[in-house]
């Protein structure tokens, strides 16, 4: 049974080099790559690995395919999807930051479908991918269903060295790491900064006023805050991935779109909606007009 992983990012990478010593891979993309690439691990230490890739339009797809991983950015994710011919049972694992795309796909997709929520940190090189830091991954279907499924991909991804548990509240969990990605991304991409500078001024006290405006938000949207807190939350997330540089931070180096309406807009919907104050909110998505 082969795990296929379409977008060739960080995270798709990440989830090809660890997975390929355990079973059959097949990294799909819009770009050829080289066969053998790189895994630099946080400890330092650099693995090469033979991994099978094509380009997603042209692939011969394998007929047994445990799960399909969608590991591109929001916004080229139903674009992306549409590209491939598979079989409508396929199960569907979407990775996605924010909280824009998983609702529509968990209703249009004809087979089971998993969302991810995962801490794990990678940045992509030439050769391969930096897995800058270890996190943790939470596994589960916004219906509640699939709970088996989820439970067997949770324990393939942590004998692969990438912890993930399988849950029943994943939306809860989505938008935890919403709060995470809204509180860092933007402020490390506007600034080209990686997120363990967050810690230090002026850029700490950025990051206590975006947690301060995101927790009535959340609290409004009936969110519970995770069981240390929200600053608790983020700050062990900058901790844990220090040296990473964020997924918004490489597309704004690299001049591509960010995933801002996918991580922001949620936050701000919701906060007109409640009629709560979302300034800060605002300023962090105009921070970032010159990459769209």
């Amino acid at each position: 049974m082969t795990q296929l992983i379409l977008g060739p990012g960080a995270l798709g990478r990440l989830l090809a080099l660890r997975l390929a010593p355990l079973e059959p891979v097949k990294l799909l993309g819009r770009r050829p790559l080289s066969a053998r690439l790189a895994l630099t691990t946080p400890e330092g230490e650099t693995l090469y690995r033979e991994i099978d890739s094509a380009l997603s339009g042209e692939a011969a797809l394998p007929e047994d395919v445990t799960a399909l991983h969608l590991t591109t950015k929001s916004m080229s994710a139903e674009a992306a999807l549409a590209s491939l011919v598979l079989p409508p049972q396929t199960p569907l694992v979407l990775w996605q930051n924010g909280y824009e795309v998983q609702p529509r796909l968990h209703d249009a997709w004809p087979g089971p479908v998993l969302c991810a929520s995962t801490s794990e940190g990678a940045y992509v090189v030439e050769d391969g991918v930096v897995h800058a830091g270890h996190g943790h991954t939470w596994l589960g279907s916004l219906d509640g269903k699939h709970a088996a499924l989820a439970t067997a991909l949770a324990e393939r991804l942590s004998r692969a060295g990438l912890p993930a548990t399988a849950v029943a509240d994943i939306r809860q969990r989505l938008w935890h790491k919403l709060a995470v990605n809204a509180a860092i991304n933007p402020l490390v991409a506007r600034f080209g900064i990686r997120n363990g500078q967050l810690r230090d001024r002026p850029f700490r006290p950025m990051v206590e006023a975006m947690l301060n405006e995101l927790a009535p938000i959340l609290a409004a949207e009936g969110i519970p805050a995770p069981e240390p807190g929200w600053a608790a939350l983020v700050w062990g997330v900058i901790e844990g991935t220090a040296t990473n540089r964020a997924s918004m931070l490489q597309d704004a180096s690299a001049g591509r779109p960010t995933e801002r309406d996918a991580i922001l807009g949620p936050l701000l919907e919701a906060a007109r909606r409640h009629g709560l104050p979302h300034d800060g909110l605002l300023a962090a998505y105009r921070g970032l007009d010159r990459y769209h």
